[in-house]
C-alpha cells in the first residue's frame, strides 16, 4: 500500500516523505556512528566544529548557537556536558558581562579531529557513496533552495 500526504499529489507526497525520512534517520545513524567511536553525538560534533572552524579562539555562546542552529538553552546544556568532559571552556566575555564566551581545549580539538575520520566514512556510506555525481549536483541544487527558504523565513 502506497502512503500518500493528504492535500498532496503522488508525487509531492513520495518527495515530502522521503525527505521527512532521511532527515528522521540520518541524525540517528549518525548520533550511533559517534557515539560508538568518541562519544559525542552529532550535535557535540556540530558544536565542536563550530568553535574549531571559528575564525577567533573563543566565541560567544550566540554566535555558536547561530552557527550550530540552536537555541541558547540547547546549546548551553550540550556546553555544560562538553565542559564538564574537558573540550571547551567557557568564561565571561569581558566586554558584555550578559554574555558567555566559549572556546575548544586542547582535548576537545584533539577529540574532535579523532572522531572526523569515522563520520566522514559514515556520510560516505551513509549518502555521498550512495549518489551518482549527477544526483549529488541535483541534491546540492535541492537543499541550497531548501536552506535559501528556511533562512528567510521570520522567526515567530
Amino acid at each position: 500500500m502506497k502512503r500518500r500526504v493528504p492535500r498532496m499529489n503522488d508525487q509531492e507526497s513520495a518527495a515530502w516523505l522521503g525527505l521527512t525520512s532521511v532527515f528522521s534517520l540520518l541524525p540517528a545513524a549518525l548520533d550511533r556512528q559517534l557515539q560508538r567511536d568518541s562519544g559525542l553525538t552529532h550535535f557535540e560534533f556540530v558544536v565542536l566544529s563550530g568553535l574549531q572552524l571559528s575564525p577567533e579562539p573563543t566565541m560567544r555562546m550566540t554566535a555558536l548557537a547561530e552557527a550550530s542552529v540552536s537555541t541558547l538553552p540547547r546549546l548551553s546544556h550540550v556546553c555544560g556536558r562538553l565542559e564538564k568532559r574537558g573540550l571547551i571552556e567557557r568564561s565571561s566575555c569581558p566586554e558584555d558581562r550578559r554574555a558567555t564566551n566559549v572556546r575548544l581545549t586542547t582535548d576537545g580539538r584533539r577529540e574532535l579531529i579523532r572522531s572526523i575520520p569515522g563520520h566522514i566514512a559514515t556520510a560516505r556510506r551513509l549518502v555521498i557513496d550512495a549518489l551518482t555525481p549527477e544526483q549529488l549536483d541535483a541534491l546540492t541544487d535541492i537543499t541550497t533552495t531548501i536552506t535559501a527558504r528556511l533562512t528567510q523565513e521570520p522567526t515567530p
